[in-house]
Parts: structure tokens; sequence; C-alpha cells
């Protein structure tokens, strides 16, 4: 265990910066999944729902600073890909 005042100080943040990062984490993998889901499920307008909840999501994730814009970027124009993909399948 530290000694120092600053190192008990840089645990202490680390743990709440761990939570912190732990629960966005977590919210991008159930927002993803969610898509996915919807998918698999062959629900095209339950899956374009979801895939504009994402976007949503995903955006404020970037304007809060907690996904880069190219990673929101991707993640969103993949999960469209996905949704696309089930339109072609129903047309």
């Amino acid at each position: 265990m530290a000694n120092i005042k600053s190192a008990h100080k840089r645990i202490r943040q680390t743990i709440k910066r761990t939570e912190h990062n732990r629960y966005y984490r977590t919210r991008i993998k159930t927002i993803t999944k969610k898509v996915e889901a919807a998918v698999e499920a062959g629900n095209y307008e339950e899956a374009l729902n979801a895939w504009k909840v994402a976007n949503k999501k995903f955006q404020s994730f970037v304007n809060k600073g907690i996904l880069k814009k190219n990673t929101a970027a991707r993640k969103i124009s993949r999960l469209h890909k996905l949704v696309k993909s089930l339109e072609k399948t129903e047309a």
C-alpha cells in the first residue's frame, strides 16, 4: 500500500475512473447487442429503431468525450450495415 498522500489520491482516482469506464463500456455493448439481436430475429423495424437509438447514444458519447469520433462512426457504420443487410433480404 502506498504511503504517500498523492499515491493514495491516485488510487482513489483510478477506482473512480475504472467504475466510470466500466459503466460506459457495458452500455456500449448492450446497445450494440440490442441491434444485433433484432437483426438476428429478422425484425427490420425493431432493428432500425434500435440502430437509431444506438446512433443517438454513440453521438452523445462522442460529445461527452467517452468515445472518439471515428470509433463511434465505425460502430454505427457496422451496425447500419447489419440492418441494411436485413432490409435486402426482406425486399
